[in-house]
């Protein structure tokens, strides 16, 4: 995840151009028209380990949190296990209605980045009591936060509104999965390039399949077809049995006597005496 985290430190000191003057141009806005506290900051899970203290801008009314949580709202009354507060509801001020329409609540998130923390891209960070709810329907509701949470992600391409709980999950755990398998810069580009296109109305969301295709094909996630091994049979012919060489003794015949030359040549001279005595 080396990788990730460069991507991370690059694009965060790159773009400080732009979102330094805006945090400190919204922190303005929101100071002048709402008061104090600026920021909103409140444990929440950005991870695996324990909850930790995350910082974004104060878009409600100051005691939002004691009226609107997941222990006041009921699931079946919010519709979702997820702890959505509707764009409408009373809670919201109207300089924090207008940031949360042009998606710049999270942007003080970007000094979670620089500590290590968070990523730019990955799930949205959520506190622990949500999590809890979500674990009582879906037993695999940590693999959200297998990699670091992040501004934005894969579900923000559908929209909270758009989205059920079911199909949430299952993008935000294809996404942390298909980056640990094979992280790729590219796939969290053009997250990043269609939140922006999708928040600036230049583009439409996406549908839950849509985005699941889109990180499979940059993870090296499609599923390949399942190839049955084929057995291939091939005809033994029948064992010829072979026998063995048997060793065949052939009898060599018996030389003859050598006589020596000098017996010879004695029986000769003697055979040719006679015949001249004769």
């Amino acid at each position: 995840m080396r990788n990730k985290r460069a991507f991370d430190l690059v694009l965060t000191m790159a773009s400080a151009i732009i979102w330094v003057p805006v945090v400190l141009g919204a922190s303005l806005l929101v100071l002048i028209l709402s008061g104090r506290p600026v920021y909103y900051r409140s444990m929440r899970r950005i991870s695996t380990g324990e909850p930790v203290k995350v910082v974004k801008f104060r878009t409600m009314v100051r005691n939002a949190a004691q009226i609107a949580n997941r222990e006041t709202v009921s699931v079946e009354e919010a519709g979702t296990r997820f702890l959505n507060i509707s764009a409408d509801s009373p809670l919201y001020t109207r300089i924090g209605r207008l940031l949360e329409k042009v998606a710049l609540t999270e942007l003080p998130q970007f000094t979670h980045v620089l500590r290590g923390q968070m990523s730019v891209i990955g799930n949205r960070p959520l506190p622990q009591n949500v999590m809890d709810c979500l674990g009582e329907e879906f037993a695999d509701v940590e693999d959200r936060f297998l990699t670091p949470a992040g501004l934005t992600g894969p579900s923000q391409l559908v929209g909270r509104d758009f989205i059920t709980d079911a199909d949430r999950l299952m993008l935000e755990g294809e996404y942390c999965r298909g980056a640990l398998r094979s992280y790729s810069v590219r796939l969290d580009l053009l997250i990043l390039v269609y939140t922006v296109l999708i928040v600036l109305r230049l583009k439409r969301g996406f549908e839950p399949a849509e985005v699941k295709d889109l990180i499979r094909r940059y993870t090296k996630g499609a599923t390949a077809p399942v190839l049955k091994p084929t057995v291939v049979v091939v005809p033994v012919p029948p064992a010829i049995r072979v026998t063995p060489p048997r060793t065949i003794q052939v009898a060599r015949p018996i030389p003859a006597p050598r006589v020596p030359e000098t017996a010879t040549q004695t029986a000769r001279d003697a055979a040719g005496a006679r015949m001249a005595a004769g």
